[in-house]
C-alpha cells in the first residue's frame, strides 16, 4: 500500500505514471531535508514481503517520507511517502503484532505497521502524525465547506392576486 500511495503521490505531482527522476518530483515540493516536524528511526513492515526494515522517517508538511539513512540532503530521493491527509487513524498496535512499541497508520485502502525504539518514541510519533492528520484533514474539509447563509437566496414572488368580481 505504501508503494501505491507513493505512486499516487508521484502521479499527482508529475502528472504521469513514470518513476520520479528528480528529488523535486519525489518530494512533492516539500523541503524534507531541513526543518522537519519530526524525524527519527522506525522499523517499517514491507508492502509485499512482510519483513521489517529500519528506515529514517521525516514528517513534514503533511507528508511522511522515509529513507535508508539519516543523511538526508536536497539530493536525497525518498524510498516512499505517505500523504497524511489520506490517513484515517494512527494508534498503538502492540496487541495486533505482539511486538513492543508497535503502532499502525490506517488509510481507506490499508493499514501500515511501524515499530519505534521505545514507548516514548512510539507515543511521540503517534502524537506528531495524529496532529498532522488533523491539521491537513481540516484544511481539505475547510475548502469544501459551503456557507449556506452567504449564498444568494431565491426570492419567491407572491402571485398577483387579482380579485375577480362575481358575475352578475
Amino acid at each position: 500500500m505504501a508503494a501505491s500511495l507513493w505512486r499516487a503521490v508521484m502521479d499527482s505531482v508529475s502528472g504521469s505514471s513514470s518513476s520520479p527522476s528528480a528529488p523535486d518530483a519525489a518530494s512533492g515540493g516539500v523541503e524534507f531535508w531541513h526543518g522537519a516536524e519530526r524525524a527519527g528511526w522506525l522499523n517499517k513492515q514491507g508492502e509485499y514481503i512482510k519483513t521489517w526494515r529500519r528506515r529514517w522517517f521525516v514528517l513534514k508538511q503533511g507528508r511522511l517520507f522515509w529513507f535508508k539513512d539519516p543523511a538526508v540532503t536536497r539530493a536525497s530521493v525518498p524510498r516512499g511517502v505517505i500523504p497524511v491527509a489520506s490517513c484515517l487513524t494512527v494508534k498503538g498496535a502492540e496487541d495486533v503484532l505482539n511486538r513492543q512499541f508497535a503502532f499502525e497508520l490506517s488509510t481507506p485502502a490499508e493499514t501500515m505497521y511501524f515499530i519505534a525504539d521505545s514507548e516514548k518514541e512510539k507515543e511521540e510519533w503517534i502524537n506528531s502524525i495524529g496532529r498532522s492528520i488533523v491539521q491537513h484533514s481540516c484544511s481539505i474539509a475547510d475548502a469544501e465547506v459551503v456557507d449556506y447563509d452567504s449564498r444568494p437566496q431565491a426570492t419567491t414572488q407572491p402571485k398577483d392576486s387579482q380579485e375577480t368580481e362575481p358575475a352578475a
